[in-house]
């Protein structure tokens, strides 16, 4: 059994109501990101980039990561740090949680999964509605407080609190999570 890390909606247009707030405080863990990604690929464990579809079925992930690196900005400063590699999974999704609706609990069972660290955003939305199902399903779940977003730090560091007091998750920062992993 092993850990994957979960990169949820960062690939992501951020054209919502708003968004440009979100983009903003997104682009502050890019880096966080990226340097969870780089320990996952060099240990092969699996990296899932998990997004939000905005109900458009007709489009591929590429297609938005193409979309999102051209489009100028945090977008594109996010889509290209982000970037995923060719051994990464992608999954689409319709709604917060990166379990409802979609092949996500198969391709972790497949690929011998028994730990998340979910990154991304929104820390009160799709990451907490995630961290959720996660740890219903039994999963050990990490949550790196450095490497989440939501549109304030304020509206963050509530469902942080929220996930580590009701449902006993690792919200510790990246540095303390790669550290555990790598000793577990």
């Amino acid at each position: 059994m092993r850990p994957a890390l979960i990169v949820l909606d960062m690939i992501n247009l951020f054209d919502f109501d708003g968004g440009d707030r979100l983009a903003a405080q997104a682009v502050k863990v890019c880096k966080n990101i990226a340097a969870l990604r780089a320990t996952f690929t060099e240990r092969d464990w699996p990296v899932l980039y998990v997004n939000d579809n905005f109900m458009d079925w007709n489009r591929e992930f590429s297609d938005l990561v193409a979309t999102c690196r051209q489009r100028g900005g945090e977008t594109s400063s996010i889509a290209t740090i982000l970037e995923p590699g060719p051994k990464d999974y992608y999954v689409l999704k319709p709604r917060h949680s990166a379990f409802l609706c979609t092949t996500l609990p198969a391709i972790l069972g497949d690929l011998s999964v028994s730990e998340l660290v979910i990154t991304g955003v929104a820390t009160d939305s799709c990451v907490l509605a995630t961290a959720q199902d996660a740890h219903m399903r039994g999963y050990k779940v990490r949550v790196p407080s450095d490497a989440v977003a939501a549109q304030t730090a304020a509206r963050s560091k509530r469902a942080l609190a929220l996930m580590s007091e009701s449902m006993e998750i690792d919200t510790r920062p990246t540095a303390t999570a790669s550290r555990s992993l790598a000793s577990s």
